[in-house]
């Protein structure tokens, strides 16, 4: 096996490990600050709880792992009193737990119905079902910017440079990308219906779901001598292998970009571990959880690493583990980072399983980039901004990578004229 494959699996599984670590450690120094709770289940998939007791099993959860002492500045307790002697059947659960976590004020905490937590599953497993796009918004609008080869939207007739104006009879004027992607997922073999402007035309298009064969990372050599790769989502299990075998096609360019444009995030390890690739020591980030315990993930000794210039690549979707890696290569001055400032997500969830083939998604912690910023609501600015226009999207001008790529160019001839003295 390729020296470079090898260190990529010891490497995961000590990153994913330390991530274990780090939450089963939290968790040990926050199980003692709230004595009055006493689990009523050790979570497990196939446990099935009464309605009520499933709402009391999750109110104690937040209220024990919840990253915010004081959740929010309220008494967690009136959740108890506004709706236990309320509930009567699980969809009343689900509705009473959902109103809890909205108080925090927090957009990703949220109780997963079994369908909910099954379809996110499906998703850490690299198994999507969808039509087959990738979308991006411009100006407020939505516009598809790839088609997936063989995928149902290929087959129903979508194109790149499709404007979608309704989904379902859903206006989507406005809404940004993450609305956008929910109203197009569904359930295997179903149906959704697109209202699409094409050369000033509206077409209808009805598309049926089916599951989506993804690779989460794609890698080109461009103009002979610039690596390129692409990381779509940190969300699957295999996407440090596919970065291994991606990075070992482009390992002898003379320079790389990395694009996290449109990645919205996923798994905190598969960050870490890609930042690590790029670093032969300093902080990668340091993570705060409740009451202040923390810790710092930093650069690991490897024997291989790769140190040509880098460029990465964001844009306003790119959020949570793409702006880890991306601030991480920045504070670092590793990489130069071009685009516009990213979506701004610092804090981070643990996947809890439920019972009732439910799930929740909790925020536990929060994250500070190795130069100590708070990003969360903020964003990290690029070093060079580029923004593309309506008019490069319609022109299929793709400025920020022609811009990395220009600037790429630059300082490799530069090197070479060093190296020719």
């Amino acid at each position: 096996m390729d020296r470079i494959k090898q260190f990529a699996i010891f490497s995961l599984c000590l990153l994913v490990l330390f991530a274990l670590m780090f939450f089963a450690n939290f968790t040990e120094q926050t199980t003692g600050q709230n004595t009055s709770y006493t689990p009523l289940y050790k979570p497990a998939q196939e446990t099935v709880l009464p309605p009520k007791e499933l709402f009391v099993e999750t109110w104690g959860l937040i209220k024990k792992n919840y990253w915010d002492n004081n959740l929010n500045e309220q008494n967690w307790a009136n959740w108890k009193k506004r709706y236990l002697h309320k509930i009567e059947t699980e969809e009343d659960a689900y509705v009473a737990i959902n109103s809890m976590l909205a108080s925090l004020n927090d957009p990703y905490s949220k109780f997963l119905s079994s369908d909910e937590f099954k379809e996110q599953n499906n998703s850490i497993d690299s198994k999507i079902y969808g039509i087959g796009i990738n979308i991006a918004s411009v100006s407020g609008k939505i516009y598809i910017i790839n088609v997936i080869k063989g995928a149902p939207a290929e087959l129903g007739g979508l194109r790149p440079g499709d404007m979608i104006l309704k989904i379902n009879g859903n206006d989507v004027k406005g809404d940004n990308v993450f609305q956008t992607a929910n109203y197009i997922k569904g359930s295997l073999n179903s149906f959704v219906d697109l209202e699409i402007l094409r050369d000033n035309k509206r077409l209808t298009k009805k598309i049926k779901r089916a599951e989506i064969k993804i690779k989460t990372v794609e890698s080109e050599i461009m103009d002979k001598e610039i690596g390129y790769i692409r990381i779509v989502s940190f969300i699957s299990s295999e996407g440090p292998i596919e970065f291994i075998e991606a990075l070992n096609k482009v390992k002898d360019t003379n320079a790389l970009i990395l694009d996290l444009r449109g990645n919205t995030g996923g798994l905190f390890q598969n960050a870490v571990f890609v930042a690590n690739m790029f670093l032969d020591k300093g902080n990668i980030v340091k993570v705060i959880g409740r009451g202040g315990h923390n810790s710092s993930y930093t650069a690991e000794e490897k024997e291989y690493i790769y140190d040509k210039p880098l460029i990465v690549l964001v844009d306003g979707e790119s959020a949570s583990a793409s702006e880890i890696v991306s601030a991480a290569l920045k504070d670092n001055g590793r990489a130069l980072i071009v685009g516009t400032k990213t979506f701004g997500k610092g804090v981070v969830q643990k996947v809890y399983t439920m019972p009732n083939n439910m799930g929740m998604n909790l925020t536990i912690a929060r994250y500070l980039t190795p130069n100590g910023s708070d990003i969360n609501k903020k964003g990290i600015e690029p070093n060079y901004f580029v923004e593309i226009t309506k008019d490069d999207f319609e022109k299929n001008n793709d400025s920020q990578l022609n811009f990395a790529k220009n600037m790429l160019k630059t300082q490799i001839e530069r090197q070479k004229l060093a190296g020719a003295h």
